[in-house]
């Protein structure tokens, strides 16, 4: 497949009265592409994620990566430092499953206003925090094709109270991959495989894959964690789940 040149700018989505910054990247040629909502680490829309948004466009298909720390710290993003993982996890502990829902149904509608983007399905990435906002924006009717990356806490913990998002999971509608290396600190392997049962106890429409020796970031080449074989093939699986599901 020949990459396509890719245009990107920084865009403003509307939601409850908040004006919430989104890094936009597409094909520069005229067409007519799906589109793809990338949901960030807890680093915030950084230059990985600037990064993974352009690789996807380059695909072929509208990306968005809306900033999920709008409301705590407007602009916000960082490095890979202690430290920096101490005040990101503060910031996602302030999130809640409303306010992400709806910032992620702001940045799906604000693709279906442009004219290139097609409207019929839509698909969706996250790494991280952006994992496990995944697997929750999963449940949203518009995400046919959602790729969920090493998201900590899907089956202990939730946004802003309640149950754990992995009890959402019978609202999944379209397909859902998701990504763990069986190295990683924050994601015990049992409940890598709690989340497999009830992917299947429901019928979803799911693979899950483990990779060997990876660990927690293995997609980030920006981090000491980077796993490049690991890395490759997750990318391959994403490439065929969307293009299958959104571009077929």
């Amino acid at each position: 497949m020949t990459e396509q040149a890719v245009v990107t700018e920084t865009v403003q989505l509307s939601q409850d009265n908040l004006q919430i910054a989104a890094y936009l990247a597409q094909p520069q040629a005229p067409g007519s592409y799906p589109g793809v909502v990338v949901l960030q680490e807890i680093f915030g829309v950084n230059q990985h994620i600037r990064e993974v948004t352009e690789r996807i466009a380059k695909l072929g298909y509208v990306a968005i990566a809306p900033a999920l720390y709008q409301r705590q710290a407007p602009g916000f993003e960082t490095g890979y430092t202690p430290q920096d993982i101490e005040i990101g996890r503060d910031y996602a502990m302030q999130t809640t499953a409303s306010e992400l829902l709806g910032d992620i149904q702001s940045a799906i509608d604000y693709l279906k206003t442009l004219p290139q983007v097609k409207k019929d399905g839509f698909g969706c990435i996250g790494f991280c925090f952006g994992g496990h906002v995944t697997y929750l924006a999963a449940t949203l009717p518009d995400i046919k094709a959602a790729a969920s990356f090493y998201g900590a806490g899907i089956t202990t913990r939730t946004f802003g109270g309640g149950n754990p998002t992995v009890t959402r999971t019978p609202e999944i509608q379209g397909t859902i991959y998701a990504f763990f290396g069986t190295e990683d600190a924050s994601i015990p392997l049992e409940q890598v495989d709690q989340i497999e049962n009830e992917l299947e106890k429901y019928n979803i429409s799911h693979r899950v894959f483990r990779y060997d020796g990876a660990e927690h970031g293995f997609f980030c080449d920006h981090r000491a964690n980077y796993n490049p074989q690991a890395a490759a093939d997750a990318w391959e699986q994403v490439k065929q789940l969307f293009g299958t599901v959104l571009a077929g």
